[in-house]
């Protein structure tokens, strides 16, 4: 029983870990795209 409790436990910790590297890519990756967005909505109204 606790050889099945200790794989649960290290697969879970191992999930929150890969789930928070991706959270922050979402995170940039989005950063990214606004300051896209800014810029291209910028240089349209700029005329």
């Amino acid at each position: 029983m606790k050889k099945v409790f200790l794989a649960v436990l290290v697969v879970s910790v191992a999930g929150m870990f890969s789930g928070c590297a991706t959270w922050s890519g979402i995170k940039h990756d989005s950063k990214s795209a606004w300051n896209s967005t800014k810029k291209a909505v910028n240089n349209a109204t700029s005329d």
